[in-house]
């Protein structure tokens, strides 16, 4: 009977996988090129202890800072994508087009959401015992400062994707996810950096903290009062889920910040961190797309057990998660041996890495599911909250299940 069901298992996996083999590739790819580019993230990381013994708090608000990239540009990319299904996506800044209140709405909530976060970590790291923490105005300047810095680049890596989905026919809910996501992964920890030049320099830093918040919240008020369907749309669904998504990224910048001896024992671990949340979450992403589109264009209803195209996805997921968990354990040993960081070694990095990962995954398909049948349900669009909750759940998730892994393997 056992091997019965095993057997149908495996021969669900490989229909589903037949049935989109390009899109397959195409994830495949995608996630492959993020996990390569998140390492260089985990290097930055690494790098950075100093600066992060230095201003007490900061690794709190880190998670939430690489979080929310993806969550704004994430979800942004999964509304073109909808919007390239649906042959509506023309490219414009015009606040009076699709796309355009699409990106306005997007810097507004990079301005909004980082003031938020500042304000976020700063109390959650008071209240759970981070002691000695920075000053609110600190924590604003590098938030909103690091924040838009880093979105400049994001924003244009999701166009850039936008643009040569539809030119070379690739589907955007399969390369949209890992990639952008990848690409707030690589610059918003040096933006972040860059950002702490401006911290203790008296005058200077509350001037540029005071006038930042200001600006955020000018920004998001005159926003929320617009007379744009579709962006006062984005901003009215979208700022409540971010706030959420980012208590629960601040939660697990807690996480790592009470286990942060485990991880200076060997910094290949803090090395894998970035990475590890990244693809958990684009995992989740690229599901949380692909189930958005199909709920759009009326493949799939939400209903409670899942319709059999969604369980085909859920297979290809966990068809991804294998190699990619394996090959993100071996690179982050490699570039930490090349770097001279201490490793607990190849086997037990790829231990670490498919335990965590696998029980991440687990996880993210049912929040992808379920949240975006819901919402659905509920008559808002899953686009605005499927990749906000899911990113930010996989980034505390997968910061629960790495350190589980790292607990029960018994690594530090």
């Amino acid at each position: 009977m056992a091997t019965r069901a095993l057997r149908r298992s495996v021969a669900r996996v490989r229909a589903a996988a037949a049935s989109d083999a390009a899109g397959l590739r195409q994830a495949l790819a995608a996630l492959l090129v993020s996990s390569g580019g998140d390492l260089l993230a985990g290097l930055t990381l690494g790098a950075i202890t100093g600066t992060l013994e230095a201003l007490p708090g900061l690794l709190v608000l880190v998670p939430a800072a690489i979080g929310m990239r993806g969550n704004i540009f994430g979800a942004l990319g999964s509304r073109l994508g909808t919007a390239i299904h649906t042959g509506t996506f023309r490219f414009s800044w015009r606040r009076d087009t699709m796309v355009g209140q699409n990106l306005w709405a997007s810097v507004v909530l990079t301005l909004s959401i980082s003031a938020a976060l500042a304000v976020l970590a700063k109390t959650m790291a008071s209240l759970f015992g981070v002691t000695d923490t920075i000053s609110l105005l600190d924590f604003l300047v590098i938030s909103i400062v690091g924040g838009v810095l880093s979105s400049v680049v994001v924003l244009a890596v999701t166009l850039g994707v936008a643009g040569l989905s539809v030119r070379r026919g690739w589907d955007m809910d399969n390369v949209a996810a890992p990639l952008v996501t990848a690409s707030g992964d690589m610059v918003t920890l040096p933006s972040l950096f860059l950002a702490t030049f401006l911290v203790g320099l008296g005058g200077v830093t509350a001037a540029i903290g005071t006038l930042s918040a200001l600006v955020a919240l000018t920004a998001l008020v005159l926003a929320w009062r617009t007379d744009r369907e579709v962006m006062r749309r984005v901003l009215h669904e979208s700022v409540p889920v971010l706030l959420v998504a980012g208590t629960i990224d601040i939660v697990a910048g807690l996480t790592i910040e009470h286990r942060v001896e485990s991880f200076l024992t060997y910094p290949a671990l803090l090395v894998l961190v970035p990475p590890f949340l990244e693809d958990t979450g684009a995992l989740g992403g690229i599901l949380s797309a692909r189930l958005a589109s199909k709920l759009h264009l009326g493949v799939i209803t939400p209903a409670v057990r899942p319709q059999r195209p969604a369980r085909d996805d859920f297979a290809i997921i966990g068809l991804l998660a294998v190699p990619v968990f394996t090959l993100l354990a071996l690179s982050a040993d490699l570039v930490s041996a090349l770097f001279g960081f201490a490793s607990p070694g190849a086997l037990q990095m790829i231990a670490i890495t498919l335990i965590g990962g696998l029980l991440s995954t687990a996880v993210a398909v049912a929040v992808s599911y379920y949240g975006s049948a819901l919402t659905y349900r509920l008559g808002l669009d899953p686009d605005n909250y499927g990749i906000p909750l899911l990113t930010s759940t996989m980034d505390l998730v997968g910061a629960l299940s790495l350190v589980f892994a790292i607990i029960v393997l018994r690594v530090a």
